[in-house]
């Protein structure tokens, strides 16, 4: 058995750490298992399941400049303590670079860069994230992305792999008996409900959603927004919110272990990102079959049904909420075809990232310390 060093900010439940959990939970534990070194020193929503299923959880320091010296040293010291790595896979982006830098100064032979957006988060980390991303090719040797923009934003022209933001679809399939428990523990019965699922966060340009939202109420007074998803600017958005005259149909609903229910009782899904991988959350609305609504920096890569509009943000909040408001309703029922067999289901998917683990473990096991005949 191998073990993958996976490198993340924390478990929390985002999209990218959902993804994993999905390979994870999915993967041949028997020959790959995976381990997590996060930058948070809190535990986070998915470390039981992670630790039920054997895999381990290291916390280094927060990657903060003032505490890089911290930092490399706490490397050094883990991968002394830990040789039994030979693959890492990091997926925080332009910030990969210093997991990975440490990793090539340890001897780590595999060191994968995985891009899981099209562009940089505008905080005080900015200029720095543009150098690492520069110099992100120095220290990983292997690179996967999320889709096509993603990987040809973060490598620059460099080849790289595509794994798909890939879900159990079961899961999410339409189920009118959820729907309605859930628009019943909601009190949701005789609402339109607008949905959105993410981190609040800048780049899912929450504010011009709120905005939209304001229109369609003024036109459908019975409708309510649902935030799903916890971040930094809760508290911005629910003054904004108030300032609006619409926080009293703005449910900020956080965290939640059953989103996949949740868009049971949804009508609409709308997201106006200002940039996107691809988003496991368009996927999963797509697969409960909700009309979906993207704004024109979500990559056509998570189109996998003809259910879904992408629409410029250039448009006023009127004209989205006019698209939204006289979308043609679908039966919710009927499962799309081209979910089936689609990429983006873990059982096809799953398959892919457990033999590029082997097949990289297999190149470079020999003259390290992990015997061939282990793998």
């Amino acid at each position: 058995m191998i073990r993958v060093l996976q490198c993340v900010n924390n478990m929390h439940r985002a999209g990218l750490e959902t993804m994993l959990m999905n390979y994870y939970r999915n993967i041949d534990r028997t020959k790959i298992q995976f381990d997590f070194l996060t930058h948070r020193p809190e535990r986070d929503d998915y470390d039981d399941e992670i630790e039920s299923m054997g895999g381990r959880i290291f916390r280094a320091p927060r990657l903060y400049p003032q505490n890089y010296p911290a930092y490399f040293s706490y490397m050094r010291q883990f991968f002394r303590e830990h040789p039994e790595y030979q693959i890492m896979h990091s997926h925080i982006d332009t910030m990969s670079y210093l997991p990975l830098l440490a990793g090539k100064k340890a001897g780590i032979p595999v060191r994968i860069a995985h891009s899981h957006s099209t562009s940089i988060d505008r905080d005080f980390k900015y200029l720095l994230k543009q150098y690492f991303r520069n110099r992100l090719l120095d220290v990983a040797n292997y690179h996967l992305a999320c889709g096509i923009e993603a990987g040809q934003f973060l490598f620059k022209g460099s080849s790289f792999k595509v794994i798909p933001n890939a879900i159990n679809m079961g899961a999410f399939y339409f189920d009118e008996e959820v729907r309605s428990q859930k628009r019943e523990e909601l009190q949701l019965e005789d609402c339109f409900v607008v949905g959105h699922v993410g981190r609040l966060s800048y780049p899912k340009n929450h504010e011009f959603l709120l905005h939209i939202f304001k229109e369609i109420l003024e036109q459908n007074h019975s409708a309510v927004l649902l935030l799903v998803g916890s971040g930094e600017k809760q508290e911005q958005l629910q003054e904004l919110a108030e300032k609006l005259g619409i926080l009293h149909r703005v449910r900020f609903m956080g965290n939640r272990g059953d989103v996949n229910k949740l868009y049971q009782a949804m009508d609409v899904f709308v997201m106006p990102s200002l940039f996107e991988g691809v988003p496991l959350v368009g996927v999963e609305a797509q697969t409960a079959n909700l009309p979906c609504f993207f704004s024109d920096k979500v990559p056509l890569e998570v189109r996998i049904t003809d259910n879904c509009e992408f629409r410029s943000l250039t448009e006023k909040p009127e004209q989205w909420a006019e698209a939204i408001l006289h979308m043609e309703m679908r039966d919710r029922l009927q499962i799309p075809q081209k979910l089936l067999g689609s990429q983006f289901d873990i059982q096809n998917a799953c398959g892919t990232l457990e033999s590029y683990y082997l097949e990289l473990a297999e190149k470079h096991c020999c003259g390290s310390n992990i015997s061939c005949n282990d793998i």
